[in-house]
């Protein structure tokens, strides 16, 4: 039988090398804030936005401009605003199908209203969508209309990406000067991922090749359908996990909104379920890790440790 390695009588158990203690990862979150769409808990109200919003834990709403009647009416919302105690962060323009009419027909008389109204209730972006193909005056010249819009009202008008629609006879270029705003000159970008992945495209990439033009982030999900899903994050093809922690570690400041379909939810309880889970999710994946010689303190300034 093999006997064990005879000991060195002057050596004591505190000579054992020790492996070296390892740092944990350090984290370093984004400032940005994670906001609500108003759209998401349709079909209840503003109001139901701006009680689940404080309710679940949100920092803000996004309010859709016409969704329903008080969307549209600013005293209302101002008053939603303050009851609440729930900040407004942002505000979407009129320019959905369904919001055609909202605050008359001329779309920069619109555009210049979202921005007053963005004023007003303290929020600093207005989210538009590109023109419709038969919007055609609206159209020209909307890239340097838009820009000029931020120059004299202070308010970030910021422009989102949309996609193709897809039809049995292929697909309609519904949008001018078109639905990608990634070659275009606009200052000011909103990536919506439902959008994208209706697109066949992948947002990373988008993000990614936008640079610092990205500042506001429509959170949602989608499968690559010919519809635009809004699914929760995490729940489709955009690697939505990924965008935020992309975002974390690109030192993003925008906002963070939730625009979410919850239409199928069977009861109040159900939608503040799903709410809930996109704001977790939001909240756990809108962090970077970064090398661990370096920490992050609360003003985002690295600082050595463990170096010595």
């Amino acid at each position: 039988m093999p006997m064990p390695p005879a000991q060195d009588p002057g050596a004591s158990a505190g000579d054992a090398e020790e492996p070296e203690a390892e740092h944990p990862p350090v984290i370093k979150v984004s400032p940005a804030r994670i906001g609500l769409s108003t759209s998401s808990v349709y079909p209840e109200t503003t109001s139901s936005a701006f009680e689940l919003s404080r309710r679940l834990g949100y920092d803000g709403i996004e309010l859709m401009v016409g969704i329903d009647p008080v969307a549209a009416d600013i005293d209302a919302v101002e008053k939603l605003r303050d009851y609440h105690g729930v900040p407004v962060l942002s505000v979407h323009a009129p320019c959905l199908l369904i919001t055609q009419r909202v605050w008359g027909t001329d779309h920069w008389e619109k555009l210049r209203r979202s921005a007053e109204a963005a004023k007003r209730l303290d929020a600093d972006v207005v989210v538009v969508h590109p023109p419709f193909r038969w919007q055609r005056e609206y159209a020209r010249g909307f890239v340097e209309g838009v820009r000029r819009l931020t120059e004299e009202t202070g308010i970030l008008i910021s422009v989102e990406n949309m996609y193709p629609w897809r039809t049995p006879g292929g697909e309609f270029k519904a949008y001018l000067p078109g639905w990608d705003p990634t070659e275009r000159d606009y200052d000011h970008l909103t990536l919506d991922l439902s959008h994208a992945s209706t697109a066949n495209q992948q947002s990373l990439e988008l993000a990614r090749s936008w640079g610092s033009r990205l500042r506001h982030l429509h959170l949602t999900d989608g499968t690559g359908s010919i519809k635009d899903e809004h699914l929760n994050p995490g729940e489709g093809d955009q690697k939505a996990g990924e965008v935020l922690e992309f975002l974390a570690g690109s030192d993003f400041a925008g906002h963070v909104v939730l625009e979410v379909n919850s239409r199928k939810a069977e009861s109040r309880a159900r939608r503040e379920e799903q709410l809930a889970e996109a704001l977790a999710f939001t909240r756990l994946h809108l962090a970077s890790p970064v090398h661990s010689d370096y920490a992050v303190d609360s003003t985002g300034t690295a600082s050595a440790v463990g170096t010595g």
